[in-house]
């Protein structure tokens, strides 16, 4: 079955103010942390009050916008943005790196973690779980907005995005006539978006969830989350397309995403060993009792 993508990337305006759906799913993706992290405070798997928990959330609320936006500015982007530095403060309409947002969420959680005298690796592990539902959130925001799509399919199924280059200065009325027609049948994509979204969102939510519901050794968690996501994207970018800017760095199908997610593999799997060896922190219960 092929799809026309036909999603208004703006969910609503407040007079000259648009409010874009990304934006809304990096709100939703802060509170449903909040929630979740909140329930794991009560449950004594930090030994932190509800205050110091939203410390560490805003901390690293600044770490993911920063370091997300530095990112991609770096790895993806750089001669664009220098020639449009005003499109760096425009964090609602897309352009976030993973992997820059992971570096300022774990320079957020040294600081915090220093500032309360606890194990980095414990705030860490504590983290991990909190962070797959956000992923999930930021994929659909990437679907919502037509960016990041995949690979034409070449098969009698995928989506459609009006974003794609073949159709620059076509009207909506245009596109939807030539889809009605089945003329644009060869140019559905694969909504790798949305292949994101359930691996790195839905799958690692489950699995990090539920391997986190009871103590595990330091480094464990974290461990996990690494590896789980280095493995998720670096396939999912095989059915990807690759930034214009950038293309295949090698091989005619290695891809900065690729290369940006083999380290994390590397440093899951080091942490897992790593965490044979380590002690494990127990819950501490209402009244300061293990």
């Amino acid at each position: 079955m092929i799809h026309l993508h036909q999603i208004d990337p703006v969910a609503f305006s407040l007079g000259p103010l648009r409010v874009h759906w990304y934006g809304l799913m990096y709100l939703l993706a802060f509170a449903v942390a909040w929630w979740l992290g909140t329930r794991r405070v009560r449950a004594g798997r930090l030994p932190v009050n509800a205050d110091a928990f939203g410390d560490l959330l805003f901390y690293g609320m600044i770490g993911v916008v920063v370091g997300g936006r530095l990112g991609s500015i770096l790895f993806y982007d750089f001669a664009g943005y220098l020639h449009d530095p005003i499109r760096m403060l425009k964090v609602w309409e897309g352009g976030m790196s993973f992997h820059g947002g992971l570096l300022g969420v774990l320079v957020a959680a040294w600081l915090w973690s220093r500032k309360h005298k606890l194990h980095f690796f414990d705030t860490m592990d504590f983290v991990a779980p909190l962070v797959p539902a956000g992923l999930g959130f930021g994929r659909l925001g990437n679907y919502i907005g037509a960016e990041l799509w995949g690979k034409y399919t070449q098969a009698g199924w995928g989506v459609v995005f009006p974003t794609d280059p073949q159709f620059r200065g076509w009207s909506a009325e245009q596109l939807q006539a030539q889809f009605a027609s089945g003329a644009l049948d060869p140019f559905a994509r694969h909504p790798s978006q949305l292949y994101q979204a359930f691996l790195e969102g839905l799958v690692m939510f489950c699995v990090l969830w539920w391997y986190s519901s009871k103590p595990r050794p330091r480094y464990a968690v974290s461990g996990l989350f690494a590896l789980l996501y280095g493995v998720f994207r670096f396939a999912v970018e095989f059915v990807r397309v690759p930034d214009a800017d950038i293309g295949y760095l090698a091989f005619g199908w290695l891809t900065m995403g690729q290369v940006l997610s083999l380290p994390l593999v590397a440093l899951g799997i080091y942490l897992l060993l790593k965490s044979h060896k380590a002690p494990t922190l127990q819950p501490v219960v209402a009244g300061g009792k293990q």
